[in-house]
């Protein structure tokens, strides 16, 4: 009896240790990546680096300032469009998702979440690009936006599903209709959680290139409206740090801590907003 304690707490002390191990290597990466992005991108950040076009090739200087204010106008248009059909969708499948319509929608759902993101930039250069005949910031937006739907869809039915089944029919006994009470009971209690989805989505999807390769494409100057190419910090990203001058090398690095910051940010807020504790009236 006390060897087969001793060995259960033989084995518990090593699983433990293996567990702390593996956490530590976990974090190591994490904060070795983070670190060396810090120290390479941080070098090049500078004021101009925020207010000043790219220079010529060439020559040195010059800033990513059109490539944020493009992701800015991306990420815009990609909300406008992909969260409110992601979120009714999410309410549709929350709240009226027991029927052979749902399940399709559902299904539909997770596999569009599991399609390259490449391959969501192809469908939007097809549907959208080649009609109109040239890259645009409308065409990157939509495709942005269409990755963020599925994300918004799942994530805001989860949310939903997370609320009490009393609360709704509390508002029900009170005489409310079964819209009523979804979007003045059921939703106001999830608010927090679905805006908390949208935030990382908008995080999950600030990153792409492929998408935006085949529809924004890139743009070394400003892009006044939305009907022309316009930069994006992960293009620029992209072309800065295969490009043979070092100093764009040096670009690149700034910008991908730039654009890990703003990803960094949204899931701190996102993290923040739900787990913030709610005060009782």
């Amino acid at each position: 009896m006390k060897s087969r304690m001793a060995r259960r707490k033989a084995v518990n002390v090593f699983m433990f240790a293996l567990t702390g191990v593996c956490l530590f290597a976990a974090l190591s990466v994490l904060f070795f990546i983070l670190g060396y992005l810090m120290w390479q991108g941080g070098r090049s950040l500078s004021w101009q680096f925020f207010t000043q076009l790219p220079t010529p090739v060439g020559e040195t200087g010059g800033g990513f300032a059109n490539a944020i204010v493009g992701s800015a106008k991306l990420l815009l248009l990609a909300s406008l469009i992909g969260v409110p059909i992601g979120f009714m969708g999410g309410v549709y499948l929350a709240e009226f998702g027991g029927t052979a319509p749902a399940f399709a929608v559902r299904y539909t759902t997770d596999l569009l979440n599991g399609v390259p993101s490449i391959v969501m930039g192809i469908f939007a250069y097809a549907i959208i690009v080649l009609p109109m005949g040239h890259f645009s910031t409308l065409a990157g937006g939509i495709g942005l936006g269409v990755m963020m739907i599925p994300i918004a869809v799942r994530s805001t039915e989860e949310f939903l599903r997370a609320v009490p089944n009393s609360l709704r029919e509390a508002a029900l006994a009170l005489g409310a209709t079964k819209w009523r009470a979804v979007a003045t009971v059921v939703i106001p209690a999830a608010m927090r959680g679905i805006i908390t989805g949208i935030m990382l989505d908008l995080a999950r999807v600030a990153g792409e290139t492929a998408p935006l390769l085949f529809t924004a494409f890139s743009n070394r100057f400003w892009s006044p409206g939305w009907n022309q190419p316009t930069a994006s910090l992960p293009v620029m990203i992209y072309t800065y740090a295969i490009a043979p001058y070092e100093d764009w090398n040096q670009q690149a690095w700034a910008g991908g801590l730039i654009l890990l910051g703003l990803v960094l940010i949204a899931n701190v807020a996102a993290r923040f907003i739900l787990h913030r504790p709610t005060h009782s009236h």
